[in-house]
């Protein structure tokens, strides 16, 4: 059984199905994800778009069906147990897998790292009661869960492998329609609905507020698997003067073609610094949400690219700061300032070193197969 609550994991779940197929064909997998993992041939029980809510308040609001899908998955877990659980990040509802996998004595495996060393370190002991292997993809987790006593692997990450552009930024750029002499803005509104909803309207706003400033500035949304153009349509209809270019399933690419991008945290922080392109970093979440976790959070940056590097290397606009006001000219210091655009694009370009060496799938691969105790 494997479990991918939102697009991101579904995506890495989906590489290391792929992986561990190719070295024991007759293996099978079942349980939660999105396309991609369907499209690596795992029976999806639940379809991970359903449950890619971030935030206390939000996951509250959505708790029934997050709950009903726990439900379900903990139902299939007792009634035909899998030889192995891998849990692929998604934390609150892995965790409580995790909890009745052991009590039936199924073998745990968890693959991208909750993030307890930057908030709720607490949960590492819940980890090491509930879990028999931690697949970690950045070297200092490695050390964490050693100083925890928690088993631990580090396998690397899979994307250092994975993010590569198709082509040079101005043959993208051609190919999107755009011309090579105008600057090219990203909008990345992230994949997940919650995120849309809260996001989007804000990075749409300092989209419109830079092209009052500059006239010829081109857009780039690239939307990501899980969503639907239905799901932003009603958005863009708002801003159809921008002439947003909408690009589905070419997210790297539409990262190369862009001078400079507006995104909001996660792990494209991580694949946008693997191709260096300067950003804007924002989030917001519900003003309870933030109210909680701000208190308990224990590191000083919330973009991955940023806390690999332990700097500030791309800008954040966090909560309050998340507004239009303050996206504009953040955009617009990139645009102007070369030396400020050089720095950051050189400090983005060393997240890779940063992560380690490449073949994080195949050692991910290589530890599943070793659980399995397959010969």
């Amino acid at each position: 059984m494997i479990i991918a609550g939102e697009a991101s994991g579904d995506l890495h779940a989906a590489k290391l199905v792929k992986a561990v197929k190719a070295q024991q064909q007759e293996s099978h997998f079942y349980g939660i994800g999105g396309p991609d993992m369907k499209a690596a041939g795992v029976d999806i029980l639940v379809d991970s778009s359903e449950l890619a809510v971030v935030g206390i308040v939000e996951i509250w609001k959505h708790r029934k069906v997050i709950f009903g899908a726990l439900h379900k998955m903990q139902d299939e877990l007792r009634r035909e147990p899998p030889d192995l659980l891998i849990l692929v990040d998604y934390p609150e509802f892995n965790l409580r897998l995790a909890k009745t996998a052991k009590q039936a004595g199924i073998k745990v495996l968890y693959y991208i790292s909750p993030q307890v060393w930057a908030w709720r370190q607490y949960r590492v002991k819940k980890i090491r009661a509930r879990v028999d292997m931690m697949a970690v993809v950045f070297p200092f987790e490695e050390a964490f869960y050693l100083q925890h006593h928690v088993p631990v692997t580090f396998v690397g990450h899979p994307l250092v492998d994975e993010v590569k552009a198709s082509a040079d930024k101005s043959i993208l750029q051609k190919e999107f329609g755009l011309n090579t002499a105008k600057p090219v803005i990203g909008l990345f509104p992230g994949s997940r609905r919650s995120e849309i909803n809260r996001l989007l309207p804000v990075i749409l706003e300092s989209a419109r507020k830079l092209k009052q400033q500059h006239h010829d500035m081109q857009f780039l949304l690239p939307l990501a698997p899980t969503l639907e153009t239905a799901d932003i349509q009603d958005k863009l209809a708002e801003y159809a003067d921008l002439k947003i270019n909408v690009i589905k399933d070419r997210a790297y690419d539409v990262m190369q073609a862009c001078d400079v991008i507006i995104t909001v945290s996660g792990t494209v922080t991580l694949e946008i610094a693997l191709i260096g392109t300067p950003m804007v970093i924002i989030n917001k979440v519900a003003f309870l949400t933030y109210a909680i976790v701000h208190r308990m959070l224990k590191i000083s940056h919330i973009g991955l690219c940023n806390i690999v590097a332990e700097k500030r290397v791309a800008p954040e606009l966090i909560q309050y700061d998340a507004t239009p006001e303050k996206i504009v000219p953040t955009v617009n210091r990139l645009l102007e300032d070369k030396e400020y655009y050089a720095q950051v694009r050189q400090g983005l370009l060393k997240t890779e070193a940063l992560l380690g060496a490449r073949g994080g799938i195949d050692n991910i691969a290589s530890l599943v197969i070793k659980m399995l105790d397959v010969q």
